[in-house]
């Protein structure tokens, strides 16, 4: 990652108090980033966190700029993002954004098609391939290559939509 790109590591899902506080959900294991002084980006601009709290599992901050409801509900699906160094993972772990575009293959070579979508959750996050929602979770993910941008899958009966007897 370049020092110029972006990555997404919240979304503002709602106004919180009469304030300003956002509520955001989270799109990151790394909660440091929404500590107070910390610097984010939003829409395109830089914002300081200028207070952090935790509220049902879930980040309340407020904004520099953002200091009333009407801002803060102005703000409801936009992005937080932070620009830099990523921290390292563990080998088991992966970003959101590099699974995006990655070939679903099942372990029986059935292909599944792209991830448009990785849907963070309160238990864990979940893969979007078209109409297939495939939780992120070692029971059903069997290996992510990232050098061949391929994720093999082991899926359970019902977790395919089922096809029109009439194709």
């Amino acid at each position: 990652m370049t020092e110029n790109q972006s990555i997404r590591v919240g979304q503002i899902v709602g106004a919180f108090g009469l304030r300003g506080e956002v509520k955001v959900e989270p799109l990151t294991d790394f909660w440091q980033r929404f500590q107070k002084g910390s610097r984010l980006r939003l829409k395109g601009n830089w914002v300081t966190v200028e207070g952090f709290r935790e509220h049902k599992n879930r980040p309340l901050l407020k904004l520099s700029g953002v200091d009333s409801i009407d801002a803060a509900e102005k703000l409801q699906w936009e992005y937080l993002e932070v620009t830099g160094d990523r921290p390292d993972l563990d080998d088991d772990e992966f970003y959101a954004d590099d699974l995006l575009g990655l070939m679903v293959v099942t372990v029986e070579g059935q292909e599944l098609g792209e991830v448009d979508e990785v849907l963070p959750t309160p238990a864990h996050p979940v893969l979007v391939i078209g109409d297939i929602m495939i939780p992120a979770v070692k029971e059903f993910v069997v290996s992510v290559d990232l050098d061949s941008e391929q994720i093999t899958v082991r899926l359970i009966p019902g977790m395919l939509p089922e096809s029109d007897p009439e194709d």
